[in-house]
């Protein structure tokens, strides 16, 4: 489910370098900066992608306790560099539009705190059993 979304977020940041704005509204440090948003997210894409791969060709009919587990690890690993890539290309696009990096970079860190507590906070306070 994750992944088609990411993939099409990869495809926007491919694209975005031919675009003649990408040259003009960004410095040189911040095309730097989606550089390695984007590598971010060929990170995520690889660490989302592996359980499939693994799963097809190791035991492709049924599934194993220690499958789930590495699936598990996989989409939580994935889930930093996924995080970290969107607060970064959130920020340059927020650079594009209002050309004030100082003010920008505290609404993207709170993006970021914002994933990190959805992400990893919520589910460890609230243990499967608690009532909703």
């Amino acid at each position: 489910m994750v992944l088609p979304g990411i993939q099409a977020l990869f495809g926007f940041q491919l694209v975005a370098v031919f675009d003649d704005a990408f040259w003009h509204k960004l410095s040189g440090n911040e095309q730097i900066a989606h550089l390695v948003a984007t590598a971010l997210i060929a990170l995520a894409i690889g660490l989302i992608m592996t359980p499939a791969a693994y799963h097809r060709q190791t035991t492709p009919r049924w599934v194993t306790v220690d499958f789930i587990r590495l699936c598990t690890r996989l989409m939580l690993w994935a889930m930093v560099p996924m995080a970290l890539g969107l607060c970064l290309d959130f920020y340059l696009v927020m650079v594009a539009v209002t050309r004030r990096s100082a003010v920008v970079a505290p609404i993207a860190v709170a993006l970021l705190l914002y994933y990190l507590m959805l992400w990893f906070v919520l589910p460890r306070v609230r243990r499967p059993g608690d009532a909703p």
